[in-house]
């Protein structure tokens, strides 16, 4: 009988302690969306090989010619 004097405690204090963190997850957003990532998953781009990329240009740099631009 005197254990119920210890459990009735911890059990409140439990309570307590998950209702904060659940609390606390609805207000930082966790729970705003729950149907989009489901969705998302869905229509996923397939992955494609990456391609060579150009060097970016800068404003005082001039093009670059390749051997295919040039005329005879």
């Amino acid at each position: 009988m005197e254990i119920i004097f210890v459990t009735i405690p911890v059990t409140l204090l439990f309570i307590a302690i998950a209702a904060a963190i659940f609390f606390w997850a609805s207000k930082g957003g966790q729970y705003d969306d729950l149907d989009s990532p489901a969705h998302r998953i869905l229509f996923d781009d397939d992955i494609t090989p990456a391609t060579k990329q150009e060097p970016r240009k800068t404003e005082n740099q001039e093009p670059q010619s390749t051997p295919s631009d040039k005329q005879p």
